[in-house]
């Protein structure tokens, strides 16, 4: 199958292209110099010369907290323009099948948790994320639309939640809770540290799964994209509270030291569990155990530095 892949680069992006069916396509990732997803032209031209079976829509501006509060500008418009150019040029060139990878920050803060795909746009969204999770809004309501006109068109939306792994980013600045975690306690334990900060309590619980394993649902949804839902979650069916996050990885890197709650910081949302009932249905099931997952991202980090 000849796959237009955005995102390339990104953490998901790259687990997809290291995956092993990755092999059995033909796959088409620009990069963002290559392609600039921002400029409509630009993504119609590359999709009239390449002529994709099917896009797998994984760009965008990610990041953590930190990094959302302080540009929701960019969050909010990057992400907007990038959806919308890339699954209209699809669609006005006639690619009949289309993966759109959102998030589940798109659900309301306040929903009752397991998150079911149909809570979208149900409730006031969480203010923390609220520019990224409109754009992704938006993307997802279009791909629906553009279904509903003509089912000829498969243009169907997979709802991850919180992943990590390899390729993550680490830096502060940009880095979600699990690489943050790790970068915090491989340093701590580096310096001698004795303690460790966790913003707010550490009792929001969030489901975290590991990249690679987004990776090979994609695949397997390859083979099934006919029954694939029009949006279904992408998750474990199962949460951790923040401690317990920050205790597995002090585990894995042998940290002795304590944690500290820093109780002004902000934490987002108390819970943020998907509903897997879907995903279990179409048949598919994570195989990565949140302690293996941490070890495999903590050798990935290790390497990294070890070649800066």
């Amino acid at each position: 199958m000849k796959i237009l892949l955005t995102g390339g680069n990104g953490m998901v992006g790259k687990n997809i292209l290291e995956h092993l069916k990755a092999s059995f396509h033909t796959i088409f990732s620009p990069t963002s110099k290559e392609l600039n997803l921002k400029n409509y032209h630009e993504v119609e031209n590359y999709i009239k010369i390449h002529q994709p079976e099917i896009v797998i829509h994984s760009a965008g501006l990610v990041g953590g907290i930190q990094a959302n509060i302080e540009r929701p500008v960019d969050f909010l418009v990057d992400n907007l323009d990038m959806g919308r150019n890339i699954i209209l040029a699809a669609r006005n060139n006639g690619v009949k099948y289309f993966m759109n990878l959102a998030s589940s920050c798109m659900y309301p803060r306040n929903a009752q948790n397991p998150l079911q795909e149909d809570l979208i746009l149900k409730g006031e969204l969480e203010p923390t994320n609220e520019g990224y999770a409109l754009a992704k809004i938006v993307s997802t309501r279009l791909c629906e639309y553009i279904s509903r006109e003509n089912p000829e068109y498969k243009y169907k939306t997979v709802i991850p939640c919180n992943l990590y792994g390899r390729h993550d980013k680490f830096s502060p600045k940009h880095s979600h809770m699990i690489p943050s975690a790790v970068k915090k306690i491989y340093d701590a334990k580096k310096n001698h540290h004795t303690s460790i900060d966790i913003w707010g309590d550490g009792l929001s619980r969030r489901e975290f799964m590991y990249a690679g394993d987004l990776a090979d649902f994609v695949f397997f949804a390859l083979d099934k994209f006919e029954d694939l839902p029009q949006n279904i979650n992408v998750g474990l069916g199962h949460d951790y509270t923040i401690n317990e996050y920050y205790e597995v990885i002090a585990k894995v890197l042998d940290f002795k030291g304590t944690f500290v709650h820093d109780l002004s910081k902000p934490v987002g949302m108390r819970q943020k569990l998907i509903d897997d009932t879907k995903l279990r249905e179409f048949g598919w099931k994570h195989t990565t155990s949140l302690e293996d997952g941490i070890k495999k991202t903590i050798a990935y980090y290790k390497n990294q530095k070890s070649n800066d």
